[in-house]
């Protein structure tokens, strides 16, 4: 978290801020606040495309190696600053790619 507020993003971390709400309250927060979504649980999939739940301001997934967390701050930074159409859209980021499947605009 220190290595992205560094680098002037405004992140909140639920463990922290809101610990034990649940994920749908997660995605509620994230739309409510205009934030995007950063995640290494894949139930949040589950939520948006299955169950429906909105997630206008997009969610990134994180299926990437764990080697340090160095390197996953280093990760998640790069990733955010290298593209800006993270809004309605999911995104599952790998070590070497990243994925965007848009959002069905009904779930917004």
């Amino acid at each position: 978290m220190s290595e992205l507020r560094t680098r002037g993003h405004d992140v909140v971390w639920i463990l922290t801020d809101s610990p034990g709400i649940s994920d749908e309250e997660v995605l509620a927060r994230a739309k409510n606040e205009n934030r995007v979504l950063l995640t290494f649980d894949k139930d949040f999939g589950e939520l948006v495309f299955r169950a429906g739940k909105s997630a206008s301001s997009g969610v990134i997934l994180f299926r990437i190696s764990a080697k340090s967390p160095d390197y996953v701050a280093e990760t998640a930074a790069r990733v955010l600053e290298h593209r800006d159409d993270w809004v309605g859209h999911f995104a599952v980021v790998e070590d070497t790619r990243v994925r965007l499947t848009k959002i069905p605009e009904k779930r917004f």
